[in-house]
Order: C-alpha cells, then sequence, then structure tokens
C-alpha cells in the first residue's frame, strides 16, 4: 500500500494535523501495522515539497508548532489518477517461498518439510484472520476476507507444488 497516496486522499477528504492523520490512517489500513508518527510528518514533508498539499495555518502551543495540511489541485489531479490505475492483479513472477523451495532443492534439503511448515504457518495466519472477521466491524471484515483469499491461493499453490516436487527435484538437479 502507497502510505504516501493514501495520506493524499485523507487529506482530500478534509484538511487535518498530522496527528488527526495518523489516526485516520490508523482507524482504517493500520489494524496490523499503525503508522509511526515520524513517517507521517516525513511523508507530509515530501507531500508539500512536491506541491500536492500545502500548510494552511500552524498552532503554537507547549510543544512543536502544529501544521494544517490541505491537498492542492495538483494534489487532488495526483489522487484522481492513482484511483483510475488500477493495480496489477499479481506482482512479479518472484516468491520468496518459490526460492526458497527452489534452493533447498538444490542443496538437496527438505523441501517437503519447508512447504509443510509453511502451511502450518499460513494455516495459524488463517485462524487469527478469522477471528478478525467475528470480531471486527466491516472494514476489518473485508481486510481479513481479503488476505484469507490470498492465503488460499498460496495455499493452493503450497500443494501444487508439494504434488510436483519429485518433478521438480529432477528438473533442479538438471
Amino acid at each position: 500500500m502507497d502510505t504516501s497516496l493514501t495520506l493524499l486522499g485523507l487529506l482530500g477528504v478534509d484538511s487535518g494535523y498530522g496527528y488527526d492523520l495518523k489516526h485516520s490512517y490508523d482507524r482504517w489500513f493500520g489494524a496490523s501495522k499503525p503508522l509511526a508518527f515520524g513517517q507521517v510528518y516525513a511523508t507530509l514533508a515530501r507531500l508539500v515539497r512536491d506541491g500536492l498539499i500545502a500548510v494552511v495555518g500552524a498552532e503554537t502551543g507547549s510543544g512543536p508548532e502544529r501544521k494544517r495540511y490541505e491537498i492542492t489541485p495538483e494534489g487532488r489531479d495526483r489522487i484522481s489518477q492513482w484511483l483510475a490505475t488500477p493495480d496489477a492483479p499479481v506482482g512479479p513472477l518472484r516468491s520468496n517461498l518459490f526460492a526458497k523451495t527452489i534452493i533447498a532443492l538444490m542443496l538437496d534439503d527438505d523441501a517437503e518439510r519447508l512447504l509443510d511448515i509453511q502451511r502450518a504457518e499460513h494455516t495459524d495466519r488463517m485462524r487469527k484472520l478469522r477471528k478478525v472477521k467475528k470480531e471486527g466491524g466491516l472494514a476489518e471484515v473485508l481486510l481479513a476476507d481479503h488476505a484469507l483469499f490470498h492465503i488460499e491461493a498460496d495455499l493452493r499453490w503450497i500443494d501444487l507444488t508439494a504434488s510436483r516436487l519429485n518433478e521438480l527435484r529432477e528438473d533442479v538437479r538438471s
């Protein structure tokens, strides 16, 4: 997920302070990994530098100056472009698990065990996501569904690869 475009999109809804943006981001997108304040302010500084947002006010108090940010017309154009650009349905044809499987076979290591360990890790993650689905709101349920569908695809790949390990082992050795 592109943090800078997501924060820019949140500013497209209404102007705001970095503190408020961080909390809005975490509410909608940070369930598994909240955004660090330092990342928020560094991203805001880059967005200002790039002319996508502007500082529209500042308040002084006992702590650091609080700056209020607002999206610029250029920022709105960038968000429109982002929303109109489809995400690639599949990442690059590289996978850490695939690489581990091939290396395990090259080293004559136990590739079956590797796949079993990964299957168990995926199954454990699925169990945790199903709990999120039972306890979460709609946004959490939809995110959990997205992750579950990807895990299910990974599990199908693990099963298919496990069934073809002997053939793959021969291919690697040749």
